[in-house]
């Protein structure tokens, strides 16, 4: 589990460019990006501060996060206690959720064309719900060993593993078709985690670390970096113990497209944060 998570399944190799057939014969596009520090830069720091605070359930396991009209809609973790719910932002009420069954453990979640779909941990079973009622409405397989963060870029549903790939994947048919390898001035970037589309990048937690990656989807570079190491002194929230139930690990990252704001948390947080960053 993300306690004590798994180690990532291996490294994709810098500088190749593959492309392999899928099981339906389409071709699948495999775009690794070069670590030689000639091409990757350092990428930038990436200033940040508190805007606000809301109240997050602190019994919430966050895997994956997202906001939508108003609301935020989060997928928690950890076997016989994960759900996916709509959650009212500023009090930080569940108002709908569905929980899951329990050798399901939630991970990311993203939205698109009214749609909620979420990723399992070690499952391989993704899950599709009405937007509106959080009501399941079909399943389906992904090919990873284990199943991370999720976003969107609008036409593609985009996942990652824990390791340094991010899987591009058609939403009607589920079939992956391209892969991006991310990587910085040192090589590739693992523990890739809790994913959000902003301003076309990816944004992401790197699991284990207090740090948001900006990445470029076109290339898989990571473009800038935020250290948020402090958040959470200066928002109030305990220090890191290792003891259940407590404040865990930063994750979740979610975007307002339309007042442009960003909101992060952590798991078993009692906060929501919504900070300023490049946005």
């Amino acid at each position: 589990m993300k306690q004590l998570k798994r180690f990532s399944s291996g490294l994709l190799a810098a500088g190749i460019l593959l492309f392999a057939a899928c099981k339906d014969n389409a071709t699948k596009e495999t775009t690794t990006a070069t670590a030689d520090t000639n091409e990757v830069q350092v990428p930038k720091i990436i200033s940040w501060d508190i805007v606000n605070t809301y109240p997050h359930d602190p019994k919430a396991f966050t895997e994956g996060l997202e906001y939508k009209d108003g609301y935020l809609y989060e997928s928690t973790g950890e076997y016989s206690t994960s759900d996916i719910r709509k959650v009212d932002l500023k009090t930080g009420k569940v108002l709908l959720s569905t929980k899951m069954d329990k050798k399901y453990f939630g991970e990311g979640l993203t939205i698109l064309n009214g749609k909620v779909y979420q990723l399992t941990y070690r499952e391989g079973t993704g899950f599709v719900y009405d937007l509106n009622t959080l009501k399941q409405e079909k399943t389906f397989a992904f090919d990873a060993t284990e199943g991370w963060g999720m976003t969107s870029n609008g036409t593609s549903l985009i996942y990652d593993d824990g390791g340094s790939v991010l899987h591009f994947v058609d939403p009607n048919t589920f079939k992956e078709t391209k892969q991006l390898s991310v990587v910085d001035e040192h090589g590739p970037v693992e523990d890739i985690n809790e994913l959000e589309m902003i301003h076309g990048y990816i944004y992401a937690n790197q699991w284990q670390t207090d740090l948001i990656l900006k990445i470029d989807t076109s290339t898989g570079h990571v473009v800038g970096r935020a250290d948020l190491a402090a958040l959470r002194q200066r928002a109030g929230i305990s220090a890191f113990t290792g003891q259940p139930g407590t404040p865990e690990v930063l994750n979740g990252i979610a975007y307002d497209a339309d007042s442009n704001r960003i909101f992060v948390t952590g798991k078993n947080w009692p906060k929501l944060i919504e900070v300023k960053m490049d946005n």
